[in-house]
């Protein structure tokens, strides 16, 4: 289908992945464990979504794999909401990361639409 190194969509959920990262790793003790590796595996799974549907040459099989993402994108909107409420992150990292998130959903939403023939 394209590039996915081109795709502000891909741009965007990887950065996002990175700075998952870089959350989590301040996220310490046996109780943030699991959360922290939800929270990750979903983060690194919307960018990696994007690259798997790209590979494929049919514009339904690309539609098919961001719909993957916008549903891990939306699982990691609730793990970053779970980690804020049990104060395993800060109000700033979640406040970035949400806004963030929301972007990339609106942005996976409208390449959704476009790949489906919507305007």
């Amino acid at each position: 289908m394209a590039d996915f190194r081109k795709l502000r969509v891909w741009q965007a959920a990887q950065q996002i992945a990175i700075d998952a990262e870089r959350v989590t790793t301040r996220m310490h003790g046996t109780r943030s464990a699991t959360v922290r590796d939800q929270l990750l595996r979903a983060a690194m799974s919307v960018p990696t979504n994007i690259v798997e549907g790209s590979a494929h040459t049919s514009p339904r099989e690309f539609a098919r794999y961001l719909g993957y993402a916008i549903a891990s994108v939306t699982e990691l909107e609730g793990h970053v909401q779970l980690a804020r409420d049990l104060k395993l992150m800060t109000e700033h990292d979640f406040t970035s990361l949400l806004a963030r998130i929301i972007d990339v959903r609106k942005m996976l939403h409208g390449l959704l639409k476009k790949l489906r023939g919507g305007s």
